[in-house]
């Protein structure tokens, strides 16, 4: 019994396969779940046109409250497809990448690390972000309130004749110098608040949830500016603003909504990241480690079956 329930040791012995698998349910059970808020995060994120007043000043359209967002349910499940696509894969790649570097790293000799997780989740982070950027681009053409596109297919049709295939990573730069960062603290701050909760190592879903929703609320929190960035690159495209839909890159984004809303427009839609992020992470973590516990114990068991 003490084998089948030594949680610390299943990074080393459980396979990439394994580890894929888990990924890739954790990436779907999360994205899923959390989609609708989400989109709320994303719909006030996005900066309104600018307007010049009759004394010449520069005012900016208001957007819509949370809560007239939130009362259009359908269209907050909008493009969810896009992320079901593209979670499965990216998450997989993900968490297999995470596993195998923190091995590389010496991360599972069972004494708390920092720098080795960090490491392992920044080399994770630039395997998923290549391959997820394109459908996180069209998720957040289909989020926002005034999008006329209809399905998934439609939306990468029409973004790709209209701006070609540099639409879909144009935001790349920004999403890894945001991403790194995030997935390198949530996952040293998960592996020390797992280690620091459950110092004895058994499996114990309320550890995986309570340090993972530590974790990403913690990474979210500090990252929230690039994800505005990165929000006003990824739907540049569909804004009737001049200066916004020909905004070249990090620094141009980071300039126009310096210029609109000072330092506080790059916490445009903090609350709903946090709370977006904090339980999809308790959630992502959660179905990992179930995942890869119950993969690794039914193929256990089956060995043991065969050995007899």
């Amino acid at each position: 019994m003490e084998e089948e329930y030594d949680y610390e040791s299943l990074g080393q012995s459980s396979t990439m396969a394994q580890n894929a698998t888990a990924g890739a349910l954790a990436g779907i059970a999360e994205h899923c779940l959390m989609y609708p808020v989400d989109s709320i995060k994303t719909r006030k994120q996005v900066l309104r046109p600018a307007v010049v007043m009759a004394n010449g000043a520069v005012a900016q359209v208001a957007s819509r409250s949370a809560a007239h967002l939130a009362a259009n349910k359908g269209s907050l499940w909008r493009g969810v497809n896009s992320v079901v696509m593209g979670a499965g894969p990216a998450h997989a790649l993900h968490f297999a990448t995470y596993e195998v570097c923190k091995e590389a790293f010496s991360a599972n000799d069972g004494r708390h690390h920092f720098l080795a997780p960090a490491a392992a989740g920044a080399c994770a982070t630039l395997a998923h972000d290549v391959m997820m950027n394109p459908f996180d681009v069209i998720k957040q053409r289909m989020q926002l309130r005034e999008t006329s596109y209809r399905t998934v297919g439609e939306c990468a049709r029409r973004v790709y004749a209209t701006e070609g295939v540099t639409a879909f990573y144009i935001s790349l730069p920004t999403t890894l110098v945001m991403s790194i960062p995030f997935q390198s603290i949530q996952f040293a701050t998960y592996e020390y608040f797992r280690s620091a909760f459950n110092p004895s190592g058994v499996y114990d879903p309320k550890t995986h949830m309570v340090a993972g929703g530590l974790a990403g609320a913690i990474a979210s929190s500090i990252t929230c500016p690039l994800d505005v960035v990165k929000t006003l690159l990824q739907t540049r495209g569909q804004s009737v603003d001049p200066r916004i839909r020909n905004a070249a890159g990090l620094w141009d984004a980071a300039a126009i909504i310096h210029e609109r809303h000072g330092y506080r427009g790059f916490f445009r839609g903090f609350k709903p990241r946090v709370l977006t992020h904090m339980p999809s992470a308790a959630i992502s973590w959660s179905v990992y480690e179930y995942f890869k516990w119950f993969l690794w114990k039914k193929d256990n068991q089956q060995r043991q079956l065969m050995s007899l």
